[in-house]
């Protein structure tokens, strides 16, 4: 068998694999096509997951799905206003030995798991939520003066809702940015929610099959990072990333009218892993500019920070990145001509 050949069988098996997940989930998740995409990117190349919505639109359901079709420990945390920083990482407890002698023993908490699930996460105080902050780019936790890895796979999911409803903490801007994608839960069309009460309101119940386990999920993770991205792709990521800076060199107007910060270089890495899985769902081995552009919007939408003329005239960070995919030629021979 030839290199090519290789690749090529590579790529579909990832793309056989990654579609066998996505049926066992479509089975109890009726449409929202684009958001199972997105979670399931996250899951591919080891990164987090934001699910932002209103409450009723299967934001916890998916997540719960997932874990079921995926052979990892699983565990949920409800966030609310009292929440304590050591509720989500342990805290050290005094236990008694046979022999009577008391010790101080780290017990974990919900964090030590493959699949967490932050329920509701901007329900608890900025200071709680920053309790996740280690455990999601570090994959390990610091208590008590040790240090403890998480297993692999590790990967959070958490849910929110916007921001404008009352009871709820803005996530800090460090935290954001941990996440691999944010992704925007919608209304279900007219079709789908038929389908939903047809599923729901009859006795029938689905249950999806695990099809893959924690150590199949690093293999995949592994190969999506050796996926092929050639300078010239590169280059356009970079270029996408720095025309979100404003008064910068690639900035565009509508960057200077309508935002206050851009994106960090977690961006631009956000971008390249997350088009290198859309090029192995292809079947290619190598990223395309059309690959770049369909993750672009959900990989910086919470990276991008609006001004305040952009609140006051309702613009929204999609609205602007949107404009910049139009606006940014892929070729850096084109900038001038442009």
């Amino acid at each position: 068998m030839s290199l090519a050949e290789s690749i090529e069988k590579r790529a579909q098996e990832f793309s056989d694999r990654y579609r066998k997940v996505h049926e066992q989930i479509a089975r109890v998740i009726v449409g929202h096509d684009d958001i199972v995409h997105g979670v399931l990117t996250c899951l591919f190349v080891g990164g987090h997951c934001l699910l932002e919505g209103v409450p009723g639109l299967g934001k916890t359901l998916l997540v719960r799905t997932l874990s079921e079709t995926l052979d990892l420990n699983f565990s949920r945390i409800q966030f609310t206003p009292d929440l304590m920083p050591a509720d989500i990482l342990g805290t050290n407890m005094i236990v008694e030995d046979p022999d009577g002698r008391r010790r101080f023993e780290f017990q974990r908490g919900p964090v030590f798991t493959q699949i967490c699930l932050a329920d509701e996460i901007n329900r608890a105080t900025p200071k709680t939520q920053s309790a996740m902050l280690e455990a999601m780019q570090e994959k390990s936790v610091t208590a008590g003066g040790n240090h403890y890895k998480l297993d692999a796979p590790f990967f959070v999911m958490a849910t929110q809702n916007p921001l404008e409803q009352e009871g709820t903490y803005p996530l800090p801007e460090a935290q954001l940015d941990r996440f691999f994608f944010k992704l925007v839960v919608g209304y279900s069309n007219r079709a789908d929610l038929n389908k939903i009460l047809e599923r729901t309101t009859k006795g029938e119940e689905i249950r999806p099959e695990k099809v893959m386990d924690g150590s199949e999920i690093v293999q995949w993770q592994q190969l999506v990072r050796e996926v092929i991205l050639a300078p010239h792709v590169q280059d356009y990521i970079c270029r996408l990333i720095l025309s979100t800076h404003p008064e910068g060199e690639f900035a565009q107007p509508v960057t200077n009218q309508f935002l206050r910060w851009g994106s960090s270089p977690r961006g631009a890495q956000t971008v390249a892993l997350a088009a290198k899985v859309r090029a192995l769902l292809g079947g290619r081995y190598n990223v395309s500019f059309d690959d770049i552009r369909r993750v672009f919007v959900p990989a910086l939408r919470h990276r991008v920070i609006l001004n305040f003329e952009a609140e006051a005239e309702s613009v929204n960070p999609d609205d602007v990145l949107l404009e910049l995919l139009q606006k940014v030629p892929e070729k850096a021979d084109d900038i001038a001509a442009a």
